[in-house]
């Protein structure tokens, strides 16, 4: 909305005013002075709703979301434990609970999982301790009646959690002799579980882990080996972590063979902060320089590979859409054209022609979710015909349904629903009932623009609904650069990316990333020479023994 032109009355022309406003008595001049001040009003309001969205916003930045109001607790959960007339509910609700248990089995309803103790077949890297009866064996006879015999059941499980520093350090002392004669010296050898390098290759790889998993930056991790009296320098910490980026290279460029073939490939990029580029921008002189790229980035692309997934990581100046250029060079040219998800900058462009473009619904979504305060009415529209949508997602999943089915799906029941939600912004456009210029007008505007995109589901067997799962995949680099805040050198930014591309890649399929790591560095030539075999899903087969 343009600002209207300003209206400046002294205090006695004001009274004037409304004093001819009262008699009726108003003149022409009054009337377009009347005029200026509503136009001036709607303006201001339009100014107001505006800055309170980018207070909510900044507040958002800052704070964090605000957490949504949970309802109220199910009638047949537990009273909180209070005084003594709160003794006896405890026994009440526990019938009570169990009642309705029995009568969610009896209905074929099962519970949410995720409530209750963990059982001990959660815990896999475990040392296992056979512990035999002190007293009692097979065949003999009973104790307690002494009429029959004892034979053997499945184990009991007890487990025992104990704490050690990230890194161990074990002190071997070597005997030493010296003859009185020749002086020739004999020490003992090391044995063989010593191994032959100082740091074990299960020592690189937690390192690695604690760095590109956890986010903990050298020098913290220093501190904390020096507290439990295991020093590691940052330096070495990097010698060794650099060790394993050099094995998983390979691997590395092996998965991105892989992903270029995927039928689908979410993207996504953040900023990071590489010491060495930002030097490079600082230090630029001439004017060539300096209309140069200084952007840096780091760029997820999750790439579904039937029933694989796929992650792969990118630091340094090409953004998501020239890191994803470059991965489509190594598609089969005979294969289809993938469906590449993203949201709509124009950083995650590329060659459109190669590609099937997606755009997020869920950031269409997010924009109406912003303006629900202010515009309750307006958003409600837009957000309760996504809200079906995603329900209708959900019911897919919950049936297990194939692509096709999932097309058929989605046209069947939420065709209708986003049909008449174009039909609802369409309305708001041409009938102007919506400031273009607007956060609201804005928002429905992108909607509409990239409308065809956005719906992609409802035409494309297999087509995703959003981009969370790059989203998701980002917050691995995030937590580093939260962390500790940057990388040194564009070198240090390529082992960080290997090295978490392969520890993602493990977390999606299942696999101890932490075994996975030491495999790979223990057979390191193997790798090189046929990382095929090597992958997180099937390496333990190269493992076992011909």
């Amino acid at each position: 909305m343009k600002r209207p032109e300003e209206v400046i009355l002294s205090r006695e022309e004001g009274e004037a005013l409304l004093e001819r406003l009262e008699r009726n008595a108003l003149t022409a001049e009054d009337r377009r002075v009347l005029g200026k001040v509503l136009t001036f009003y709607f303006w201001l309001l339009f100014a107001l709703r505006e800055a309170k969205l980018s207070l909510k916003r900044l507040k958002t930045l800052v704070f964090g979301e605000k957490a949504k109001k949970q309802g109220p607790p199910p009638s047949d959960s537990p009273p909180s434990s209070g005084g003594a007339g709160q003794a006896g509910g405890g026994a009440k609700a526990s019938a009570k609970e169990q009642s309705a248990r029995e009568s969610e089995v009896a209905e074929g309803r099962t519970r949410r999982p995720g409530h209750g103790r963990q059982g001990a077949d959660v815990y896999q890297a475990v040392r296992g301790v056979e512990c035999r009866h002190e007293e009692l064996a097979v065949g003999e006879r009973c104790p307690a009646c002494g009429r029959g015999r004892l034979y053997r059941l499945p184990p009991g499980v007890e487990l025992r959690l104990d704490g050690h520093a990230l890194l161990a350090a074990v002190r071997y002392e070597l005997e030493k002799f010296r003859c009185s004669a020749c002086g020739q010296i004999f020490t003992a050898s090391l044995p063989v579980e010593a191994g032959a390098e100082k740091y074990s290759a299960r020592a690189r790889a937690v390192v690695a882990l604690a760095r590109y998993y956890l986010g903990v930056p050298w020098y913290r991790l220093q501190s904390f080996q020096a507290l439990v009296g295991v020093p590691v320098p940052d330096a070495t910490q990097w010698d060794q972590v650099e060790h394993v980026g050099n094995c998983v290279y390979p691997l590395f460029k092996h998965l991105e063979r892989l992903a270029a073939q995927g039928e689908i490939i979410y993207q996504d990029d953040t900023s990071a902060r590489l010491l060495s580029l930002i030097k490079e921008n600082q230090q630029a002189q001439d004017a060539a320089r300096a209309r140069a790229r200084t952007g840096r980035y780091t760029t997820a692309l999750i790439a579904q590979v039937g029933a694989r997934r796929i992650c792969l990581y990118y630091t340094g100046r090409q953004h998501a859409g020239e890191n994803l250029d470059v991965l489509l060079a190594q598609r089969e040219p005979q294969g289809e054209k993938p469906l590449v998800m993203s949201d709509a900058l124009a950083s995650n462009s590329t060659a459109e022609e190669r590609l099937i473009r997606c755009h997020c619904l869920a950031h269409g979504r997010r924009k109406f979710s912003e303006l629900e305060e202010v515009f309750p009415a307006e958003s409600a529209v837009v957000l309760d015909a996504l809200r079906l949508v995603y329900e209708h997602e959900a019911a897919v999943r919950e049936r297990q349904l194939s692509v096709t089915e999932r097309l058929v799906y989605h046209q069947t029941y939420s065709a209708p629903v986003m049909a008449t939600l174009k039909t609802w912004l369409e309305q708001q456009t041409s009938e102007r009932l919506v400031e273009p210029n607007s956060s609201l007008g804005k928002a429905l505007a992108y909607l509409l623009g990239h409308w065809e995109t956005l719906t992609r589901f409802l035409t494309i067997p297999g087509a995703p609904l959003d981009n969370n799962v790059a989203e998701r995949a980002l917050k691995l680099c995030i937590r580093q650069r939260k962390n500790s805040l940057f990388y040194a050198t564009e070198h240090s930014a390529t082992i960080a990316s290997l090295l978490t591309s392969v520890i993602a890649t493990c977390l999606q399929a299942g696999v101890n990333a932490l075994e996975y790591l030491v495999a790979v560095q223990e057979h390191r030539q193997a790798v090189f020479a046929n990382p095929g075999a090597w992958l997180p899903w099937n390496y333990t087969a190269a493992l076992a023994p011909s």
